[in-house]
């Protein structure tokens, strides 16, 4: 019996010791080089940056998945970004100009096309693909950590951040790369706001709605989306907020209204009870009512609702701003008798967007919420560092306040490059690896550039915010691709290249500044001697005879993406966006490129060269790096 009592109470202890342990190695922190939170394309995308680099890291996914944001958004289930399978051609970096959707890889059939063909793809495709991209690449991602804690620790050895998820387990990594998107909804506060259903809860299915009146709050694509969901059935669909509607294909913003949402303006514009009106969101006073014989009504219909009256703060008397929902329709003065939202509403729908969590982060942490987005997108840097916050980088739609309704740095088509744009700061500042780069004879450049401008995804799709910086050396010059424009004059100490004295070309897309009718008469520009006149996207080389200043950034003319340069060529904006006729792109561009060079970039046949080597002390470039050099 003693025997048997001494055995339980020995496998107690050991049990009880190995419990201990196991507590232990759970609660006990894992540190890497890098550590990835979020695995949503942007997240993937840098994971396999990292693993061809072979590097330490771990990206950390709170979901059972990747792409867990589309599972559920847009709620309508359709796409915006545009999947393009057949352009006519088969040069594979061409096509992504056209593919808003794949991520980049060295597989080059790992594309989102193999999910899904259709143009506007269903948001069910996108899990899918990146289920794909993450199983095909063997990337390393934990998924069920939910980190709810970020902290900054100080050490001998330098800072660095400890992650802790749900479960108390932390996470320590050198190097933090935050891609967890936008998720938490938009929302403003104003008198009868928690009347409001919001956009993230909504039922989708448009009998919910039918012979209803609905007011929705927003003017984004997730207002339109919603509204196009419901237009057959609603008795009639209001849209509030405080500024127009701006067209994306105006804007040349693929964030803004896009035209696959846009049939409301048909029914607003026709005059088909639809409608859009203006008014700041913090003005609006929202009150409920029972309509008059509801109570008798609701004995038969039990999910008839309360009618929401909307009115304006300008509209109230003074000293009334305090009564906020609690007030009746009766109550409110009706000053303007032609007020456009007078009629009661059934529903009130709040569809705002959304903004980054700023939550997780303490105070040793926290990043800075930025200057435009209305505050919604954290602050970073030009290369997307942190403001306040060293090794600490966003990616993805996080990062998109460096280029915030201008260029495409929110959405998959954009961010894929800066995400290898931030890869390479990393590789220089912490391995030593320069920023990839092509040495070319200067007799080459011409056609290298005319081979980017025809082909090149990067610069095409991040328009004035990712361009090619070449180095000027003489007789040859590095070709610096998809640099950051905005941190050109930290160029050298985040790419690892020298500028020489004689100077750099920095080659942009951009599109024109002037307001014009974008579908009028003369909206394009055909004559290549008033190439600086074009409205598209078309390429623009500006040369520098030494590196920009910080100053000279800060003062550039607005809506400039450069500093004003020592000399300026643009490419007439082509239809066929080529860029290759002889007359109005080729000639120009090499009579450009000879001021800068100061050189003679022209072919020359052997005879010629000849004759110019017995003729002439200096020979043309060309014969020089040619039959000259044999």
């Amino acid at each position: 019996m003693e025997a048997n009592l001494l055995r339980f109470i020995l496998f107690t202890l050991v049990g009880l010791v190995l419990t201990s342990f196991n507590d232990h190695l759970h609660n006990a922190s894992s540190h890497y080089q890098y550590c990835v939170l979020g695995a949503g394309p942007a997240g993937l995308q840098m994971g396999f940056f990292l693993s061809k680099a072979k590097r330490d890291y771990i990206i950390l996914e709170r979901n059972s998945g990747p792409g867990s944001f589309f599972n559920k958004y847009p709620r309508h289930r359709k796409l915006i970004s545009i999947n393009k399978i057949h352009t006519g051609r088969h040069n594979a970096e061409f096509n992504l100009r056209h593919d808003w959707n794949s991520l980049l890889s060295d597989k080059p059939d790992l594309l989102f096309k193999r999910v899904s063909g259709e143009f506007y793809p269903p948001a069910d495709a996108f899990p899918l693909y990146l289920s794909a991209f993450e199983r095909e690449l063997g990337l390393k991602v934990k998924y069920g950590v939910d980190v709810g804690r970020i902290r900054s620790v100080r050490s001998a050895t330098g800072r660095s951040y400890v992650l802790t998820d749900q479960h108390a387990a932390d996470y320590s990594c050198s190097i933090l790369l935050v891609a967890t998107g936008l998720w938490v909804p938009q929302e403003v506060e104003f008198a009868g706001s928690h009347l409001a259903e919001g956009y993230e809860s909504i039922s989708t299915n448009p009998d919910d709605y039918k012979d209803q009146a609905v007011l929705i709050l927003g003017k984004g694509n997730s207002a339109f989306e919603t509204a196009q969901s419901i237009l057959g059935r609603a008795s009639r669909v209001h849209m509030l907020s405080s500024s127009t509607v701006r067209l994306a294909w105006q804007t040349h913003y693929v964030g803004d209204l896009r035209a696959v949402n846009n049939e409301v303006l048909d029914t607003y514009q026709l005059k088909s009870l639809d409608g859009l009106a203006e008014a700041r969101l913090e003005d609006v006073v929202i009150t409920k009512q029972e309509e008059r014989g509801r109570k008798r009504s609701a004995l038969k219909n039990p999910e008839s609702r309360d009618k929401l009256y909307l009115n304006l703060r300008q509209f109230k008397q003074n000293g009334d701003e305090g009564k906020g929902s609690d007030e009746t329709w009766d109550e409110l003065p009706d000053y303007i008798d032609n007020f456009s939202l007078r009629k009661p509403y059934d529903r009130v729908i709040r569809c705002l967007g959304f903004r980054f969590n700023f939550s997780i982060f303490d105070s040793s942490a926290r990043l800075p919420p930025s200057e435009n987005a209305k505050g919604r997108l954290p602050g970073v840097t030009a290369w997307y560092e942190g403001k306040n916050t060293p090794s600490l980088f966003l990616l993805g739609t996080a990062s998109h306040s460096r280029d915030y309704r201008s260029s495409a740095g929110g959405f998959v088509h954009g961010f894929r490059y800066t995400a290898r744009a931030v890869h390479r700061v990393l590789e220089y500042r912490h391995h030593g690896n320069k920023w990839p780069s092509t040495r070319l004879m200067t007799t080459q450049l011409m056609s290298w550039i005319l081979k980017r401008v025809g082909e090149a995804s990067g610069p095409y799709q991040m328009f004035e915010t990712l361009g090619d910086v070449i180095l000027l050396r003489g007789s040859h010059c590095e070709y610096v691709e998809e640099f950051l424009l905005q941190a050109l004059p930290r160029f050298s100490s985040l790419s690892g290249h020298d500028v020489s004295s004689q100077g750099l070309i920095v080659l942009v897309m951009q599109y024109g500044k002037r307001k014009i009718d974008n579908l009028g008469l003369g909206r394009s520009e055909t004559d290549w001697t008033q190439a600086w006149k074009s409205n598209f996207l078309h390429p623009v080389l500006y040369y520098y005879d030494s590196l920009p200043m910080e100053q000279d950034m800060k003062t550039r003319p607005h809506g400039w993406p450069l500093p004003r340069p020592k000399a300026i060529h643009h490419m007439v904006e082509d239809f066929l966006t080529e860029w290759d006729t002889p007359l109005s792109h080729i000639q120009p561009l090499r009579r450009f490129l000879e001021h800068c060079v100061h050189s003679d970039l022209r072919a020359f046949s052997t005879e010629n060269c000849f004759r110019s080597a017995l003729t002439h002390r200096k020979p043309p470039l060309y014969c020089q790096q040619g039959y000259l050099a044999r």
